[in-house]
């Protein structure tokens, strides 16, 4: 029998992640393809969550998020930006980026809109914007600098463009936008009269001398901007899924509106431990950042003595390397031998991208786990670099 999917949505079957962990837990590999930490996040906010559950703060949280946590996601964006937010109309928390992300799309798009992204992109934006029926102009990214194309990125706004679909951090890249790069974006938003809205989950994990620049600071464009974030990167709590969204008090109102009838609400106790999170001190936000570029630095060096070149992400939890030293041709097919040849798993980086030729020998990997398992990596990719 047929697959009774609709057409729009039959290109997104099992996510590249499921394979692949699947793929390390058959082979006993160790998993560098999906990104999350093997770590706990601060103390503190795990002893918020089990004081809230005892609390007996486990029924449903009010739909726009508890009270402590849209403050502290405006008091956040205050802190660190200078963003000036109205917790009641101007926040809305989500469960995980992921569902904001969707919320928003879905409010703001219908069919015979444009939706203008990077490529490679994470995965659930091309899907979220076929669930809208709208249309995705793309602007690649190339290794290894990732640098924005300005023709290509012109020539991807059109007089139909609603929107622009921004990451940054970047996942899979690890790239950080340059001021001068998100100012042309801004330039381009305003001349078609678009949205942004900015993927930021990665804001906090930035590093050497990278600055994360949010797009609502640039001039003119808080209006215009829908900024995105969440718990699960900044403060290795993935499994929590608690996101959040700010912008402009009419587009939040939008995104709540459909965002009801997705999850309705979500992660009740686990929102106030966020809001205690998210006041922690610098020396908090230092430290995690501090221990992700000491991964990051690790695996760099393993892959690089394996014999692939890399791109030194300037953020996130991901490095890209170039298999093409090993022989690769085709980064699926390379990354399903990998355990073979390596007890390693990564993602190919071709299935984030509609231009194949652009990613064709790229794979992703994850620095977001512990020292050892990092080290052992290493070894093993060290010893196929040598066979």
């Amino acid at each position: 029998m047929a697959s009774p999917l609709i057409q729009r949505m039959q290109p997104f079957g099992t996510t590249i992640f499921a394979e692949m962990s699947a793929l390390a837990a058959q082979t006993g590999s160790i998993n560098l393809g999906q990104g999350f930490p093997d770590t706990d996040g601060p103390a503190e906010m795990l002893a918020a969550a089990k004081a809230a559950i005892d609390g007996g703060r486990n029924q449903y949280p009010p739909g726009p998020g508890v009270p402590e946590l849209l403050a502290a996601i405006a008091a956040h964006q205050q802190r660190f930006y200078g963003l000036a937010l109205d917790p009641a109309s101007q926040v809305l928390v989500t469960a995980g980026a992921t569902e904001a992300i969707a919320a928003v799309v879905l409010a703001l798009c219908e069919p015979g809109d444009e939706v203008v992204t990077f490529e490679p992109y994470y995965d659930s934006y091309a899907a979220t914007i076929a669930l809208a029926g709208a249309t995705r102009r793309t602007s690649v990214l190339r290794f290894p600098d990732f640098s924005v194309d300005e023709a290509s990125l012109r020539a991807a706004f059109s007089s139909r463009t609603r929107l622009v679909l921004l990451n940054t951090p970047h996942n899979p890249t690890g790239k950080v936008f340059t001021r001068d790069e998100l100012e042309l974006v801004a330039a381009l938003a305003r001349q078609h009269d678009a949205w942004v809205v900015t993927d930021e989950v990665y804001e906090h994990l930035v590093f050497d001398d990278a600055e994360h620049v949010p797009v609502a600071t640039l001039p003119g464009m808080f209006d215009r901007t829908i900024t995105i974030s969440s718990a699960g990167k900044t403060f290795s709590a993935t499994g929590w899924k608690v996101g959040w969204l700010s912008g402009p008090a009419e587009a939040v109102a939008a995104a709540r509106t459909v965002k009801q009838f997705l999850t309705y609400v979500a992660s009740g106790p686990f929102q106030p431990a966020v809001a205690l999170a998210l006041g922690l001190g610098d020396t908090v936000y230092a430290g995690l950042r501090d221990s992700l570029q000491a991964k990051r630095d690790l695996l760099c060096s393993a892959l690089e003595a394996s014999g692939l070149e890399v791109s030194r992400p300037a953020g996130t939890y991901f490095v890209i390397a170039d298999a093409a030293p090993l022989g690769a041709v085709d980064g699926l097919e390379f990354a399903r031998r990998l355990p073979e040849i390596a007890g390693v798993v990564g993602v190919p980086v071709s299935v984030f991208h509609d231009d194949q030729d652009a990613a064709r020998t790229l794979i992703r990997f994850a620095f977001c786990k512990k020292d050892d398992v990092l080290l052992e990596a290493s070894r093993r990719l060290a010893a196929a670099g040598r066979s």
